[in-house]
């Protein structure tokens, strides 16, 4: 028999109220378990309390601060979890045969199922999640994972340069570390293109959700006409708009924003105050809709975008999505050059899964999770990172923000205008640059913080001493062997002043932590 056949659970089965097959390993409550399955996971576990929470943290080598699942969330009942029990999960039958199973490379059975469970969040469009008391009488069994099977699960998921800055931090005096590397290098080369799991077919729109739109503006009026005449041809309609919009008094043309065009009811309000997030909490706080769906002013989108956004998480059951954020080659492009791009994509556009980054130009929420955040934080205003802090907020309050392929727009990025016409200051010294919000009462005199303060600020927020001491390392490590080699040197002569920065950076970041979240 093959070995690997050989190394799949043994499923019992249960079909649902759907008559959906479920397969599972263990003894779940086949009444939560019936539950679960109408809403968006696809693989469910109890693992936080048979020893497995936080098992594996030496992926945080590759993935450092960029995937979003790198530690288990803390307080939720439900979360998105890959640490699987290989001895106590259940999952959907078409889900599991649309993946590959356990890979019997590994020898250690726990990190067959966490290799498998990870791929099939991260690369397969699949939702694992921990769900508490959906087994209780699983044994507690804390994983060990050697030092050969560290090596392998990098060597076939990621590029070999990983394992080497694994082998630089674990420490390149221990010989054990080298060996393994070497083995898994001989042995085994990085896999494929992991398989998709496909979407479920959608329900058409139950009841009569109402549905608020929200664009912040500034200095960009012709395009956010644009966007509205978009709006009016949705085949949903959205049941109100929020323009807040921030181009100066003798720049603006009020006389182009007219309610009475609009078959929804439409707000213009011109913004006194300074920054994209206090815009959109601005327009927050005046949504009424079930729903509030986050554009920016330079999109495009089909008639069927609203649509799709609803009909995806009523169909998943899920609080939130993420649609897909297509550029444009030119401001010029409009929907046609959209549907070619998104026939271009053809199959690797169709799938699912847990959304692992976050746009505030293309996503919807359910209004009660937004009113839950209490909005955007306005510490980001001035720099970058808003739109994955907002994203990554959601989730750790245990709302499954969903990718969502059905709802594409096209990204137009002009050169001019926006939001970023503030921040774009932060790159300028001297005499000439306007103060920034994050520098709040320190203004920059000599050393221009990089990376940004609010991306830095971010890191201090959302992840842990462990990941921010990576992302330093790997963040100098990048900084040494970017670009030309002749030019090393010159990268070394400069590398104390780039670590000022750094540091000028973190000043900043600690800053506005102090501070904590605020709103307006």
């Amino acid at each position: 028999m093959d070995r690997n056949l050989e190394m799949q659970p043994a499923f019992k089965t249960y079909t649902n109220s759907d008559g959906e097959i479920l397969l599972y390993v263990g003894e779940p409550d086949l009444a939560l378990l019936e539950k679960l399955s109408h809403g968006p996971g696809d693989i469910w576990h109890s693992s936080f309390e048979q020893g497995y929470k936080n098992a594996f943290l030496d992926i945080v080598y590759q993935t450092v601060v960029f995937f979003w699942y790198v530690y288990d969330f803390d307080g939720l009942d439900e979360c998105i979890s890959w640490r699987l029990n290989p001895a106590a999960f259940a999952i959907r039958k078409g889900v599991w045969e649309q993946l590959p199973g356990f890979d019997a490379d590994y020898a250690n059975r726990d990190l067959q199922a966490f290799d498998f469970a990870y791929n099939a969040l991260r690369n397969g469009g699949a939702i694992p999640l921990y769900v508490k008391g959906l087994y209780t009488a699983a044994e507690i069994s804390v994983p060990h994972i050697s030092v050969k099977d560290r090596y392998t699960f990098y060597r076939k998921n990621f590029k070999m340069a990983h394992s080497w800055y694994m082998l630089f931090r674990k420490g390149i005096w221990k010989p054990n570390e080298w060996r393994a590397l070497y083995a898994s290098k001989r042995a085994f080369a990085k896999r494929g293109e992991f398989p998709k799991v496909g979407p479920r077919p959608l329900n058409e729109v139950r009841g009569a959700p109402t549905v608020s739109y929200i664009i912040p503006t500034m200095l960009r009026q012709e395009y956010t006409l644009k966007l509205l005449e978009d709006l009016k041809n949705q085949s949903y309609l959205p049941s109100q708009v929020v323009v807040v919009d921030a181009t100066p008094p003798e720049t603006r043309e009020e006389s182009l924003y007219r309610e009475q065009d609009y078959p929804f009811a439409v707000q213009f309000h011109w913004q006194a105050t300074k920054g994209s997030c206090r815009a959109r909490n601005e327009a927050i706080d005046r949504c009424t809709g079930d729903y509030i769906v986050f554009g920016d002013d330079d999109i495009r989108i089909p008639p069927d975008f609203i649509e799709g956004h609803l009909r995806l998480l009523q169909t998943y059951n899920a609080g939130a999505c993420n649609g897909l954020d297509i550029r444009a080659e030119n401001q010029q492009q409009d929907l046609d050059d959209l549907t070619e791009k998104l026939e271009d994509m053809d199959a690797h556009r169709w799938y699912v899964g847990a959304a692992t980054s976050y746009s505030n130009a293309n996503s919807c929420v359910k209004r009660e999770y937004v009113t839950a955040l209490v909005g955007n934080d306005i510490n980001y205003d001035g720099g970058y990172g808003e739109d994955s802090d907002f994203g990554l907020s959601l989730t750790k309050l245990g709302v499954h923000v969903l990718h969502n392929p059905f709802s594409a727009n096209l990204h137009l990025k002009p050169p001019a205008g926006g939001y970023r016409f503030w921040g774009s200051q932060a790159k300028l010294m001297g005499k000439k640059r306007k103060k920034q919000p994050w520098e709040l009462d320190h203004p920059v005199r000599y050393i221009r913080p990089v990376p940004s303060p609010t991306i830095m600020y971010q890191l201090f927020k959302q992840f842990s001493a462990r990941q921010r001491t990576e992302y330093r390392y790997k963040y100098f490590i990048r900084y040494l062997v970017k670009g030309a080699k002749w030019q090393l040197p010159l990268r070394m002569l400069k590398l104390p002043y780039r670590m000022l920065q750094y540091n000028k950076s973190v000043f900043y970041a600690k800053k506005l932590r102090a501070l904590g979240k605020r709103t307006q």
